[in-house]
């Protein structure tokens, strides 16, 4: 099969940046800030997902050791106007997600949960036995204001760095060092509004992990959906989107995350993804099901449940 080569034009999909914004009103509000970065936020207690802020360049991650940028750290947190969280929560343990959990949640007093392979990258990152949370899966965690469920899930195929951390890992590292570990879909509640959010941070599924659970809004992963076969796209929706019974989904890791957030947003290439594919099937899937499907803004506030 012949590569193909360049990358989808965001311009195609203008109309779907149009995800609510939230108002001075709103009880929680979410941010999104690239691959599956999402700040949620009621003004007194906040999590943060993955928390992926250095975004090294391609020749750093294939030929070099990779190591957090505290400067694009800070920078980002900064944007974002972070300054103490609760938790930072990794979706798994590939470096685009958390590579910098550690750094975060030293910056912000938060606590890293995750599986073995996440606390072993929050261990390597200096962080003590008290601020790294090992969660076993399905238990709610209360943290803060919000209760947060971590359902088993895959990584969508292919896994170049499959695997579990069995041991620190203390950077500079080489990229393979950041195995998958433990997949989750992440389920967060906020207990004082009731209001409930999924987050599927890659494009895999563990058929029927999610049955009786809900979530009002599910921000949907989509990192090589794209390359997927037409079922499993369909397959994916059923078993988040229709399983938790959602009324609005945001498509997130779709970004070139090789690219400095300092920079305008691209899709990611051809070569790793189609994103062309994955808008034309979730669009339909949308429409036949009445939910409105959107692609986050970069730094702006959302509210996805108005």
């Amino acid at each position: 099969m012949r590569l193909r080569l360049g990358r989808p034009d965001l311009g195609d999909y203008a109309k779907h940046f149009d995800a609510p914004a939230a108002a001075p009103s709103s009880p929680l509000s979410v941010t999104w800030a690239g691959v599956t970065t999402l700040l949620i936020d009621d003004g007194t207690s906040a999590v943060l997902t993955d928390g992926f802020f250095s975004r090294p360049g391609l020749i750093a991650v294939g030929a070099g050791r990779l190591t957090p940028s505290l400067p694009r750290i800070d920078g980002s947190l900064a944007r974002l106007g972070i300054e103490r969280l609760d938790a930072v929560l990794p979706v798994h343990s590939h470096f685009d997600h958390v590579m910098d959990s550690a750094v975060v949640a030293g910056r912000t007093g938060a606590v890293v949960v995750g599986g073995e392979s996440t606390a072993n990258v929050g261990r390597g990152g200096g962080l003590p036995e008290d601020r790294v949370v090992v969660a076993a899966p399905g238990q709610p965690v209360p943290l803060g204001a919000f209760d947060v469920t971590l359902v088993e899930g895959h990584h969508c195929p292919p896994d170049r760095f499959p695997g579990s951390i069995d041991a620190p890992v203390v950077p500079p590292v080489r990229v393979s060092a950041y195995r998958c570990g433990e997949a989750w879909s992440t389920l967060i509640r906020h207990r004082p509004s009731g209001r409930s959010l999924l987050l599927v941070g890659s494009a895999g599924f563990v058929a029927g992990a999610l049955v009786g659970h809900r979530a009002d809004v599910v921000y949907l992963g989509i990192g090589q959906l794209g390359l997927q076969p037409e079922s499993y796209i369909v397959d994916y929706w059923t078993e988040t989107v229709r399983t938790v019974g959602a009324r609005r989904v945001v498509l997130v890791h779709w970004d070139d995350f090789f690219r400095p957030l300092h920079e305008p947003l691209r899709a990611l290439p051809y070569a790793g993804d189609d994103l062309d594919v994955s808008m034309r099937v979730l669009t339909q899937l949308a429409r036949e099901d009445a939910v409105p499907l959107h692609l986050p803004t970069l730094w702006a506030r959302s509210d996805p449940w108005s």
